[in-house]
This record gives C-alpha cells, structure tokens and sequence, in this order.
C-alpha cells in the first residue's frame, strides 16, 4: 500500500500518541512524532499539542503514521509544567478564545490563580472571557453583593464576566452561539464544573464528570490529557484537564505590568519609565489602586507576582 499523507488538527495527545484530524474528510488518524522535533533544544514537555495544524505520512500500519511538519502557531497558552520543574506546558494551540471557568464557592477559585491565567493569556495575545459558573447555587439575595464585587473587579479590568450554570441550563445557548465557527479553550480548577457545562454544551459528547470532595471543597480530576472535540454547530472545544496552579513563563518582571490591562493604562501617568509600581514616587498605578480605580486584589495579585516569581526564578523558561 502507497504511503500517503494528510494535513489536519491535533486533536488528542496522550505524550506519545497524536490522533490528526482531517477536517475536510473526517478522517483520523494515530500519529507519533518524528525524532527531530524532540531534537530542538525545546524545553517544553512536547513538541506537539493539541490544536497545533500539522502534516502526517500515513504507512500501511498505524505505527507507522508520523507527523512530519508542525505548521506555525498563531499563538498558544502556556504554563510551568509543575513548582520544581524548568520545564513549560503548551496547552493548546491555535486558539480563538479561552474560557476561564471559575466558580465563587464549592470550590472557590482563587483570585491569584484567574490573574496569572489572565496575564499569560494577554502575553501571547489571545482574548479571554470568565465563565462564572453554578450560578443556581447563588441565587439567594445575599449572595448577590459578592457576585456583584467579583464582576466589576473583572470587568473594570476588561475582560467579560458571564454568568451561568451548567446544571440550569442559565446562559449555555448564548454561549453555544457565541462559539460556533470557532476554536475555544476551556479551562479551569477541578470541581468547576467545566465538564458538566461542556456537556451542556454539547450532549452527545458524555464526558465524566467527577464529584466534589466535602472535606476539602475541591473537585476530582476527570480529563487526564487536553483534547478538542468539533462542535455540532461549527468550530471546535478545547477541553483541558483541571489544574491547580498557573506559573508564568517567558514575562520579565519589568514586562508584567503590560499585562495587567487596569494597571497598564494608568503606568503612562508614572514619573519613570521603567517604574515598578511598587515604591516610586508620583506612580499614577498606585495612586489608582489607592484610589479604588484599580481593584485592590487585582493590585495584590500583581506585588505578589512579582515577588513570587523574580525570587524563584519563575518569570523566564
């Protein structure tokens, strides 16, 4: 049988196997990598992701299947693999828009962690949208001040704050809309509910869902590996694998700032060029944030990026 060759999208990867899809034909098919890309002197944990546009060689048998050229990426989210390691995580791929799932309660997604997601998605350029999710768990009058403060925290900072539920059904069809024709990533901590709202989103899918553990408030992992799943209606779905924590890479400690949309417009207004928005006189972003112009946990988030990731060593690959 002739070897012939097919261009398509990763759609699934599981560290040695990658499943292309060709979007024209519906075809797929297991691919391993060719050794140079290994060879590159990355110091990612793979060569290959999910979304990354790709050409593969087909043989007679599946192992010979062998992805040959990664085409170039339009952007990527990216993380640390993990606290001890110097290796990166690229995510994903070639992507629209992300989706942050975060929930308020149940458990509580930190703030810490939805502005280290949100700087590293504005530093490779790609829009982000918060998803708050289990809105019927809040539907109680007292909780509407904390929803309230929460959004305008994100939304003065500008980014899009959308209420939902996954369980009510709240916002989904909205959302489905918004998504079609496009390439969107959602992620998130365990327990938020991502893989229940992406079945809402979209049912025939069936993915797990895990439950919530009482004694600490946090969820299960249910999605070992990142994996795109094309949409009824168009597009494709990222669906990626709860995480913990989001360490930055590749953002110079004198570069963060640009980063944080609600500081950076007020950082013109600054004495000094390369002010650091911690201790200089006349800095127009501290005397926003003491203003109230800038949120006060948005304002923390950032010191504590600083301070964190310059002492570890964080910020660089």
């Amino acid at each position: 049988m002739a070897e012939t060759t097919i261009e398509g999208i990763v759609i699934k990867s599981t560290g040695s196997w990658y499943t292309v899809l060709d979007p024209h034909s519906g075809r797929q098919a297991r691919c391993r990598i060719r050794g140079v890309f290994r060879l590159r002197g990355s110091r990612t944990t793979s060569p290959v992701v999910v979304g990354d546009r790709v050409r593969a060689e087909i043989g007679e048998d599946e192992g010979d299947n062998v992805i040959v050229e990664i085409r170039p990426r339009t952007n990527y989210i990216i993380r640390r693999a993990s606290n001890l390691s110097k290796e990166s995580h690229i995510i994903a791929a070639n992507i629209d828009t992300v989706y942050l799932v975060v929930t308020l309660d149940f458990p509580a997604t930190s703030t810490e962690f939805i502005d280290r997601f949100l700087v590293t998605a504005e530093a490779y350029r790609i829009p982000a949208v918060i998803l708050l999710n289990k809105m019927d768990l809040f539907a109680a009058p007292e909780y509407r001040e904390i929803i309230d403060e929460f959004a305008d925290t994100y939304r003065g900072a500008g980014y899009e704050v959308l209420e939902i539920s996954a369980s009510a059904g709240t916002g989904i069809d909205a959302l489905r809309e918004r998504m079609r024709g496009k390439t969107s990533l959602f992620s998130g901590h365990s327990g938020v509910g991502k893989s229940t709202l992406i079945n809402a989103l979209e049912p025939g899918l069936h993915l797990k869902t895990g439950a919530i553990s009482g004694y600490h408030h946090k969820g299960k992992h249910t999605t070992t590996f990142s994996e795109i799943f094309p949409l009824s209606g168009g597009g494709f779905l990222i669906d990626t694998p709860g995480i913990k924590g989001f360490g930055l890479v590749d953002i110079a400690p004198e570069e963060l700032a640009r980063y944080f949309p609600d500081l950076f417009r007020y950082a013109a207004g600054c004495q000094y060029y390369n002010c650091t928005h911690t201790h200089e006189p006349n800095c127009a972003v501290m005397a926003a944030a003491g203003e109230g112009k800038i949120a006060e946990s948005r304002y923390v988030s950032y010191l504590k990026m600083l301070e964190d990731d310059d002492q570890n060593g964080k910020y660089r690959k």
